[in-house]
């Protein structure tokens, strides 16, 4: 064909060179009815279409259509279809083939059809499921995986067998290098220092541990995992930063799937996912409502070294909760590179939390002086808003030229009130009657711009800027029974405020080419604290700025083998719970409260990270070191056998450590993933005349195993293990738990049966002893197993999940 136009080209010119003798008008019309009659003799066919799916009739967005040579099947010319699934193509071919394809679709190719004015107007094409080819792509699907980044590790979730039901802290916990203990708090390599971002940005769910419940297994769609952050994220959290990715669905037409799910202790919810997509819009929403109950022991001991006295308290206490939560959202599509996204979520807990505590207090003989107990009614509801309106803009020159400018609004709000009783039961006389009233409201607003610049293939600049407001109060009363009236007790009863902003900018320059990678960076933040008890009138100021570098670089040995290494700084500011000091009186003799005089912690963290890819093999090893100044740690100060524990900022903290992480198949239906994460530190530090210098390390190890079974079922089993550790003024026991999870696919793959056990032995726990001047204290606690099954089923091109519409504390 190029050969015919040289052809074309050459007699238009020698055509033209014969007439140089009318050099008129006549003579420029003349050549160009020459030039465009001898052009005319290769024709260009435009062929048109629009693919759709057979059943539903919805189009097809981005499906290929290739254009091939009906002899030699060689391809010609190619495109993709539009988001209305419609295409044109042209081609100077005059025997050609027409194939159109799209993954889960058989592939259909034309070879007939008619040509009219050169043009090929193939009307409908319809695309009909390749059952075959999606039920390998679902199976790939099951299983969660590592990839690693310049500056982070993503782990894409899978429908990991042991999350059915679960909240984000479960999954957290299958995460490599992510610990969450019975409590809920998040440690990231043995220190909990961890910021958690919900798509990047704060939000007021991860505020507190148990809040991440609300977010539910089927609901993630990757976690990211940024051990030593670049300048381009906030700079907050001394050990990295953990983003929780939330799905969206944007396949075209309606799709779904909706779940029901029991179990012990009384655990019921109802879950539903719906999604709509059409060319202009994506609408999605997702609701949730149910019953659950978690019930926890515990014990507590604190003894005078001194007099031989002691206090020891047994109990067990409930979490009952009603939830209901829904999302709405939509995305419209200005144009093909321009997309508004704004959604909202509202949360609506009612919650009953009794509790019931015997105490008994203990001579220097092991002789019972007095033995109570003390009961609890607690009744709270919980609202929650968050809202959020992004624009993103993705420039024509380069995919990853891009702007995102987005607004997010978070609010929790508690209205809480609890009766609190003490019964004498022998000796000396405790009766007592507590009433509290707590009305706290959390209000938390970002406002953030990224712009990311390519200059070209290796060279790319991204910069941006950050506001955060955070807006709390916490009105805190409490009232003690007098002749038969309630008091309030001016010594317990206060209103703290918190009122924090913290603007940040950064600007970071890559170079990436073939086999090595550089990112370097700067961040500057300014924060402007003020903390105010209303009540007594006394205020804390804090205004403080600071620079944040980072530098990753990256180097690729082989296909097989990659080192990653960066630096990065990073700071920890007190939040409200560190900071109010004020405190829930459950148990009046171990009693925690916060410290508004606390400074932050900063960190400066190194790490070195080797990738090796080999055969059915992915192993990662890497080493890393941090080094903590003003290290907030809580100190437990004794006072008749009261145990108050209060942070403070003590010293330093110098930890060195390994890291390794491996997944290996065997077998088609086996395969294994490893996680063991190892450290040591230095502790120095000084508090009231107190010397607190000591080294210790700690360890911790995962391995989940995942077996396929005869008759389509699925098992999957995930140990875990944290060593024992020494702490500041004790030390926290080790322990060791397995959760394990069966699945059966039903109704051509479109129904699942779930079944989990989390905690199958009962054996994960918390477990501290203290131990301070002349007082020790000992604390224990445990949850317990949790039986979990459920049913779910997708509909329209949803997949079954595993939602279960609430939370886990």
């Amino acid at each position: 064909m190029f050969k015919v136009k040289q052809i074309n080209t050459y007699l238009a010119k020698k055509i033209c060179a014969k007439m140089k003798v009318f050099r008129t008008i006549n003579f420029s019309l003349l050549c160009f009815l020459c030039f465009v009659s001898l052009k005319g003799l290769s024709q260009e066919v435009t062929i048109s279409g629009t693919v759709v799916e057979e059943v539903s009739g919805q189009p097809l967005a981005y499906a290929t259509v290739v254009i091939a040579d009906k002899a030699t099947k060689q391809s010609i010319t190619g495109a993709m279809t539009l988001e209305d699934g419609t295409f044109k193509v042209t081609t100077e071919a005059s025997n050609f083939l027409i194939e159109v394809s799209f993954i889960g679709f058989q592939t259909k190719t034309i070879t007939t059809y008619s040509i009219n004015n050169e043009n090929v107007d193939l009307g409908i094409i319809t695309l009909t499921e390749d059952a075959e080819q999606l039920g390998e792509v679902l199976v790939e699907a099951e299983v969660s995986s590592s990839q690693f980044k310049l500056d982070k590790r993503v782990f894409n979730i899978g429908k990991d067998l042991s999350s059915t039901g679960a909240s984000a802290l479960e999954v957290l916990n299958n995460v490599p290098s992510v610990n969450v203990d019975i409590e809920g708090a998040i440690s990231l390599r043995g220190s909990t220092g961890v910021q958690v971002l919900i798509n990047g940005k704060p939000s007021i769910l991860t505020e507190d541990g148990g809040a991440l419940g609300s977010i539910t297994a089927d609901m993630i769609d990757r976690i990211e995992v940024i051990t030593n952050p670049s300048a381009k994220y906030d700079a907050e959290g001394t050990s990295g930063i953990i983003n929780i990715v939330i799905k969206k669905d944007e396949r075209k037409g309606i799709n779904g799937a909706f779940s029901l799910n029991t179990g012990i202790p009384d655990n019921n919810s109802f879950g539903l996912s719906l999604n709509k997509r059409s060319e202009k819009f994506n609408l999605f929403t997702q609701l949730g409502f149910g019953r659950r109950v978690y019930p926890r022991d515990s014990e507590n001991i604190n003894e005078d070294l001194d007099t031989g006295t002691s206090i020891v308290s047994v109990g067990e206490d409930l979490r009952v909760e009603k939830f209901y939560n829904i999302t709405l959202g939509t995305d419209y599509y200005i144009n093909p590179t321009s997309v508004i996204t704004l959604s909202g979520n509202f949360a609506y807990e009612i919650e009953d939390q009794p509790s019931d505590i015997n105490f008994k207090a203990i001579d220097a003989s092991n002789n019972v002086t007095s033995e109570w107990n003390r009961s609890e009614t607690t009744e709270a509801t919980n609202p929650k808003w968050q809202y959020e309106l992004v624009y993103k803009k993705d420039f024509a020159d380069h995919e990853d030229h891009d702007l995102l400018l987005s607004a997010t609004g978070n609010s929790f709000g508690k209205d809480l009130e609890s009766l609190f009783q003490d019964t004498t039961i022998s000796g000396t006389d405790r009766d007592n009657t507590q009433n509290t009233r707590t009305d706290y409201s959390d209000n938390t607003y970002t406002f953030k711009l990224d712009y990311t610049k390519p200059f070209s293939e290796i060279w790319t600049m991204e910069t941006g800027a950050q506001y955060v407001i955070n807006d709390i109060g916490n009105d805190f009363e409490v009232q003690n029974l007098v002749d038969g009236v309630f008091e309030t007790d001016l010594g317990l009863t206060n209103n703290f405020e918190f009122d924090q902003k913290v603007l940040g900018a950064y600007l970071i320059g890559g170079y990436e080419y073939e086999k090595w990678g550089v990112k370097g960076g700067l961040r500057l933040e300014q924060t402007d604290l003020t903390t105010t008890l209303v009540t007594t009138n006394e205020s804390n100021n804090q205004n403080y700025t600071n620079l944040f570098p980072s530098i990753h670089t990256s180097y690729k040995l082989s296909n097989a083998i990659s080192l990653q290494a960066g630096y990065s700084a990073r700071i920890n500011r007190p939040g409200m719970r560190e900071l109010n000091p004020f405190f829930n009186i459950r148990n009046n003799f171990n009693i925690r409260q916060g410290n508004p005089n606390l400074k932050p912690e900063f960190t400066d963290s190194y790490e070195l990270t080797s990738i090796f890819d080999i055969g059915k093999t992915d192993l990662n090893f890497g080493i890393f070191h941090r080094f903590t100044t003003d290290v907030i740690e809580r100190i437990s100060v004794f006072e008749d056998n009261v145990n108050i524990s209060m942070p403070e900022n003590i010293g330093t903290n110098s930890t060195i450590g390994v890291e390794f992480n491996t997944k290996y198949s065997p077998a088609k239906w086996l395969t294994f993933n490893v996680d063991f994460n190892y450290n040591q530190f230095n502790r120095k530090g000084t508090f009231e005349a107190t010397i607190f210098d000591f080294n210790g390390d700690e360890w911790s190890s995962k391995l989940m195993a995942k077996f396929k079974l005869p008759a389509d079922i699925d098992l999957e089993a995930v140990g875990n293990h944290r060593s024992r550790v020494k702490t500041v003024q004790g030390i926290r026991s080790a322990n060791t738990f397995l959760d394990i999870g069966v699945r059966k696919k039903i109704l051509k793959d479109k129904g699942v049966i779930n079944l989990s056990i989390r905690d199958v032995f009962k054996s994960r726990f918390f477990e501290n002893f203290i131990t301070q001047g002349n007082s020790e204290a000992y604390s224990w606690s445990r949850r317990g197993r949790f039986v979990a099954i459920g049913f779910s089923y997708g509909f329209g091109k949803g997949e079954a999940m595993e939602y279960s519409g609430g939370k886990r504390r």
